[in-house]
């Protein structure tokens, strides 16, 4: 089942708060020609594009980890913090 954008992003939210804490901004689109979400995360200058799988947007959806996400979410934060490698 195809998910809505905004059910997504919401979920997305729901799941790794600390986006909304830090201010990032977060948009998902579908790509048809990847057929995968993109969701794009911005913070001030700082800018991540994320392709999230069907499958995984459904696990999202279910309430279960986007892992994948979860570590890019957590890779920005430390860009946005100044703590990158």
């Amino acid at each position: 089942m195809m998910h809505d954008k905004d059910e997504l992003c919401r979920q997305i939210i729901s799941m790794y708060p600390e986006i909304g804490e830090c201010g990032i901004d977060v948009n998902v689109a579908f790509d048809q020609e990847k057929n995968a979400w993109v969701v794009d995360l911005k913070k001030d200058d700082h800018e991540l594009k994320h392709h999230l799988e069907v499958p995984d947007a459904d696990d999202c959806m279910e309430g279960k980890q986007c892992v994948s996400l979860g570590l890019e979410i957590a890779q920005l934060k430390k860009h946005i913090q100044g703590k990158q490698f």
